[in-house]
């Protein structure tokens, strides 16, 4: 089975949390925690790599928080899950700038194979924004107020 770990998971909902809470003042760090359901000290250690790759910025003082770095509409998914996962390979031997692990790489077809499923899953988190994630939250929101 192929996976986005816990780490790419929370952190993409705490990114949209983020992103649906952009217009006020900076997020507390609690807030987004108690909403979706992850530690404190986790979205922390989120919100340091995040940081790192450009996608937040801590507002330090009273007041103070976190805030997207960018607009949701030029965050994309992929840059999220690149940056508290690193790159988006289904082996190690297609791994950006690693040394390939096997002896083999320059003769299998199959590595051709991992390497295009890893540029399409790459490509679709790419095609999909924070805005996008947040206009299908609303959407969910309102469905979910009509029908509950």
């Amino acid at each position: 089975m192929i996976r986005i770990s816990t780490r790419g998971r929370y952190a993409l909902r705490a990114m949209v949390d983020l992103a649906l809470h952009a217009d006020e003042e900076p997020v507390l760090r609690q807030d987004i925690a108690e909403r979706q359901g992850i530690s404190t000290d986790y979205v922390a250690q989120l919100f340091r790599r995040l940081r790192a790759a450009g996608l937040v910025k801590g507002v330090k003082g009273p007041g103070g928080g976190y805030r997207l770095a960018r607009d949701a509409e030029t965050i994309r998914v992929g840059d999220v899950v690149r940056a508290v996962e690193g790159p988006v390979a289904v082996v190690h031997c297609i791994v950006p700038g690693d040394e390939p692990s096997c002896n083999r790489v320059d003769r299998c077809v199959t590595r051709l194979l991992w390497k295009r499923l890893s540029e399409a899953m790459t490509e679709f988190l790419d095609s999909v924004t924070l805005k996008d994630l947040c206009d299908q939250t609303q959407q969910f929101a309102q469905t979910r107020g009509v029908e509950g």
